[in-house]
């Protein structure tokens, strides 16, 4: 497929995961890429590749302008950046709730927020955020990370109509437990990692994680200039968690 070919698309944590994924895939479909992460991301797809913390407003308004003054124009944006977080709703404290939702939310409203002005400009302007099916049905522990992916998904939404006049089209995808360098930190942590690997697994209908590769495609489904009339949709990749109770 070409239907990304003459766009410019900025990943954010686009160094690894289902960034990294994210980024190979919109290359492979004709979009020169940048990549806003702390770490390096694979120079074989990424047209650009920052170090930029989201966090950082003043960081993170002088990579976007640095992306639109090297290519021209800005299309696509993809909200991807997040940490995780364990825990009930006891389990962290003021500061760690603090630090979450500044990369987790924060981080989204600061790189929309500068590359707005190139949005606007662009006839195929399209956000794509990074929510999670935690935002949609209540998992154990994860009281923290549910707040934010559950604000990403609200922001979503208020900006998909904010800015529907503007020709910017605003959406979510939302991932199931996702094969991932964070899940994979979280397995090996645990107490018996075999045996919480199957419990991810069997939490999902599908009997497996979801990979990278998947969201990745929801995600470029949702940027390309062919689902121009998509916006304000959460599109589910979550290997039926949301919608299906099977029988035990």
């Amino acid at each position: 497929m070409t239907d990304y070919e003459g766009l410019v698309a900025l990943v954010t944590g686009g160094a690894s995961g289902i960034g990294a994924a994210t980024v190979r895939l919109l290359a492979e479909r004709g979009a020169r890429v940048a990549v806003l992460d702390r770490g390096p991301a694979d120079p074989a797809a990424a047209a650009m590749s920052l170090p930029c913390d989201v966090t950082d407003a003043e960081a993170v308004a002088a990579s976007v302008a640095a992306v639109a003054e090297r290519f021209g124009r800005l299309d696509v944006v993809v909200n991807n950046a997040g940490v995780g977080a364990q825990g009930d709703v006891a389990a962290n404290d003021d500061d760690e709730w603090r630090r979450v939702f500044d990369v987790n939310v924060l981080g989204v409203a600061r790189v929309s927020r500068a590359a707005l002005p190139y949005l606007r400009r662009s006839p195929s302007a399209a956000v794509v955020n990074t929510s999670s099916v935690v935002a949609l049905v209540g998992v154990p522990d994860r009281a923290l990370y549910s707040a934010t992916k559950g604000a990403v998904l609200a922001l979503t939404l208020a900006m998909a109509a904010d800015h529907v006049r503007d020709g910017i089209r605003v959406n979510a995808v939302v991932p199931g437990t996702a094969d991932t360098p964070w899940v994979g930190r979280l397995l090996a942590s645990a107490a018996d990692p075999d045996q919480a690997a199957l419990a991810l697994r069997e939490r999902q209908p599908m009997g497996r994680l979801v990979s990278a590769d998947e969201v990745a495609h929801a995600i470029a489904y949702l940027g390309s200039p062919l689902s121009g009339s998509t916006t304000g949709a959460a599109l589910t990749v979550d290997g039926g968690m949301t919608g299906l109770r099977l029988p035990r």
